[in-house]
């Protein structure tokens, strides 16, 4: 818990009056950390969990920072904010007009998937914050729509998810057409060799700072997993949401077909649910985004397009219905509850093929999760397979121990 509150970090008072509109007199950690390095003009590398406030610990100082310029019809961007995803871009547009709209902080959200002719208005019209997919981005510079020659602040967020996503290369050309000097700040979950090197192109005597060491979990997450037959998940996922999870839940699959596929069976026997993964248009997505924001969709299906990418106040469950290929996603995953330091319960629903993945997720994250036997369709077979592969990989790691310098395994 903070040792300060947000007057304390010297924000001014138009961003301390929005801040109390929404509920925030305490910092987190990241934020009580970060603030005051953005404000001293350094630029700055920070490493934290999902969930910790990220967002606001680079929007808050730069609202304050803005707002007390004077601005004028068509002024280029001051602020430009990368990110992988277009849920993650619109949310951070939001958190930006509702923590600045007492300074009449002016956003623009460049995205592809829709028409970019109400973004070039946008952008005519002047802004100070634009947030930017690096596709759509680049379309835009290469047009000549997009000036960055004015930004003095260049923030990469969910850096490392960037990198995942093939958009290296992108994010360094567009790196290249901001001016320097400019101060730089670099948001990441995770610290890669990659995102090092990344970073070390783009900085100057970057401030480095970590709130949580890589794939941390929530304390305040219940991590709970069920063995399940494959072709009983569907069974057991509208036993959940009919019964004990009675808040809103966000589903993950690991296929867009399976997403649309369990949206509809959902739907189809009385629960509101709606889908998201890459193959909806931009729109779809975001009217999908909105049902669920605004209760009008109980339950969100979605594939790790969003994994990092919403915000949503009350999600009470994450479940997993597939166990993600890649051990960290599931980190992210379940990141998306026990926002803001609420209380979240996390569901794996593991078939055969899931097994090897929960093994990846228990090395990773240290932590083995809750077995929930007391459940209608409960697998004894599948639940042997999870402890043959917990001994076998015990007893591998045993004999790795043993071997010494001078045994055969080392000739």
């Amino acid at each position: 818990m903070s040792s300060k509150n947000f007057k304390e970090l010297g924000l001014s008072k138009p961003v301390l009056r929005a801040l109390d509109d929404c509920g925030y007199s305490i910092p987190t950690p990241i934020q009580e950390m970060a603030i005051p390095i953005v404000m001293s003009g350094k630029d700055l590398i920070a490493t934290a969990q999902t969930g910790t406030g990220k967002t606001a610990a680079f929007t808050l100082p730069l609202i304050d920072d803005i707002g007390s310029r004077e601005s004028g019809q068509g002024d280029p961007p001051l602020v430009l904010i990368l990110t992988p995803t277009r849920e993650l871009a619109l949310q951070i547009d939001e958190n930006i007009k509702e923590y600045g709209k007492y300074v009449g902080s002016r956003t623009c959200v460049v995205l592809g998937g829709v028409s970019s002719a109400p973004q070039i208005k946008a952008l005519q019209r002047g802004v100070d914050f634009l947030v930017a997919t690096p596709g759509r981005l680049i379309d835009l510079i290469e047009q000549g729509e997009v000036i960055l020659e004015e930004v003095e602040f260049l923030i990469l967020d969910e850096a490392d998810r960037m990198l995942d996503m093939g958009f290296v290369h992108d994010v360094r050309w567009i790196a290249d057409q901001v001016p320097r000097p400019r101060q730089t700040l670099l948001f990441s979950a995770t610290m890669s060799a990659a995102v090092k090197s990344l970073a070390s192109t783009m900085q100057t005597d970057a401030e480095v700072i970590s709130v949580a060491p890589p794939a941390t979990v929530a304390d305040n997450i219940d991590q709970q997993v069920m063995y399940v037959e494959k072709e009983k998940k569907n069974d057991l996922l509208l036993h959940l949401l009919q019964g004990e999870v009675e808040g809103k839940a966000l589903v993950f699959t690991g296929k867009k077909t399976t997403a649309t596929m369990v949206a509809t069976y959902l739907e189809r026997n009385k629960v509101s649910a709606v889908a998201i993964h890459s193959n909806k248009t931009q729109k779809q997505r975001q009217k999908a985004l909105e049902a669920f924001t605004n209760n009008k969709a109980r339950v969100l299906v979605a594939t790790d397009i969003v994994a990092r990418g919403i915000d949503v106040e009350g999600i009470t469950h994450v479940i997993n219905y597939e166990m993600p290929e890649d051990a960290e996603n599931y980190v992210h995953r379940i990141g998306r509850t026990a926002r803001a330091g609420a209380k979240g319960v996390a569901i794996a629903l593991c078939s055969v093929p899931d097994i090897s993945y929960l093994r990846s997720v228990e090395l990773l994250t240290k932590m083995e999760m809750n077995t929930i036997d007391d459940q209608p369709f409960h697998s004894e077979m599948v639940a042997g397979c999870k402890v043959n592969a917990t001994r076998a990989a015990k007893s591998r790691a045993r004999a790795g121990r043993g071997r010494g310098s001078g045994s055969k395994w080392r000739r």
